[in-house]
């Protein structure tokens, strides 16, 4: 892989030299007032991004699996059941990982390429009267079929259902980069990493946890140790961490806030739209289809591309790898093998997707699928040159 070009899989994203920079400290005593300094404009900044008041923000040395893990244990206890859609690669661990921590899990199954069925969770709820049903787990972007699910719809579902079910939600693939309302919506725990919408390397799980599930926490009977927020919270409150911080990631997280927050979050969302946008008219003029069934649900940081049937997708990944240097990501779970993914999220512009999408066509076509080169930049090409009109006009 040549690490000069742009990478196109959905996580971990391209890096700002910025806040590569940002990641690169000397050691620093974490029990000085600098680590207070980088800690709390960090949280802050998440809260912000989040969209949230009052929310308290978790950071941990983790991934997004870690902020499943923490949203779980620390708001539940053996036996609980939990209410959930099997839609997609990361829904499915979801599930998984409630099963092995001994919850009861009720799982909708659902078509990959459709989204979270928000009518059939409502019917759901209404049915159980002894509110057995303790949270619900949605994936607000499932990122291996490149599905985008009505998060306000499904709180609108719970509140018709008059049901006190938690709401959790798995944002890793789209906090930061596509719209997140994290009060207005009525999420009780977010979860994201720092790898995707913040532009950093991997290595840091987030967990966003609203007041009603900070008033779970005492009565959860799961086990949890690394993951308790109580630790965690003591820490913070002294103005540190309950164990030694990832000090770099945790600066690193800062700036990236900063970053997302000065360039306007309405801006950010606008520019993934448009980045995406591009890519999807390129897949139409290939002829191709995106695994997600209608525009509704059209990922904004991700797309999944359906190959014609009998050819291996997985031959597009790695012959962009071996032979231009380029990563595109493979398809995952019950898509592997019928679907290629472009990651058009984080730090990521026009220019730089167009270099993405000119490589695809070359990949395809030396592959033999009949596809023009030439045809799928030139439809992005017209996306963002009328969708840059306006911006290149109030520049002048």
């Amino acid at each position: 892989m040549n690490p000069q070009n742009p990478v196109f899989i959905p996580g971990p994203t391209n890096m700002p030299e910025a806040l590569r920079r940002a990641c690169d400290l000397p050691t620093v005593d974490h029990r000085s007032s600098i680590f207070r300094e980088i800690l709390f404009p960090a949280r802050d900044g998440v809260r912000a991004v989040v969209k949230s008041a009052s929310a308290e923000v978790f950071i941990f040395p983790s991934t997004g699996t870690g902020g499943w893990e923490t949203a779980i244990t620390n708001t539940l206890s053996p036996g609980d059941k939990v209410l959930a859609a099997r839609n997609g690669m990361f829904s499915q661990k979801w599930i998984d990982m409630c099963r092995r921590h001994g919850l009861a899990v009720e799982v909708v199954e659902t078509a990959w390429g459709e989204g979270l069925p928000v009518a059939r969770f409502e019917e759901i709820l209404a049915a159980d009267t002894g509110h057995r049903i303790r949270a619900v787990l949605a994936t607000h972007n499932e990122t291996a079929t490149g599905v985008v699910s009505d998060i306000a719809g499904l709180r609108r579902a719970l509140d018709a259902a008059g049901h006190p079910a938690l709401l959790f939600v798995d944002g890793v693939s789209s906090i930061g980069s596509m719209d997140f309302r994290f009060d207005d919506w009525g999420v009780d725990v977010a979860v994201t990493g720092s790898q995707k919408g913040f532009m950093l390397p991997a290595g840091l799980g987030i967990a966003v946890f609203s007041g009603r599930a900070m008033a779970a926490v005492e009565g959860a009977g799961l086990r949890r140790s690394f993951f308790d927020i109580r630790d965690m919270a003591a820490g913070y409150a002294s103005g540190g961490y309950p164990y030694t911080p990832p000090l770099g990631l945790l600066n690193g997280l800062k700036e990236a806030c900063g970053m997302l927050l000065d360039e306007g979050l309405d801006n950010v969302f606008a520019r993934h739209r448009r980045i995406a946008d591009g890519v999807r008219a390129a897949v139409g003029a290939w002829g191709l289809d995106l695994c997600a069934r209608r525009p509704a649900l059209y990922s904004d940081t991700v797309s999944a591309i359906c190959t014609p049937a009998g050819f291996d997708a997985g031959r597009i990944v790695s012959h962009a790898a071996e032979t231009y240097g380029v990563a595109f990501g493979a398809g995952l779970g019950a898509v592997a093998g019928k679907v290629f993914r472009i990651g058009h999220l984080g730090s990521l512009t026009d220019v730089m997707a167009l270099s993405g999408i000119a490589t695809a066509e070359m990949v395809m076509a030396d592959l033999g699928l009949d596809i023009a080169l030439g045809s799928g930049v030139a439809a992005a090409q017209q996306t963002y040159r009328v969708s840059a009109a306006p911006r290149a006009l109030a520049a002048e």
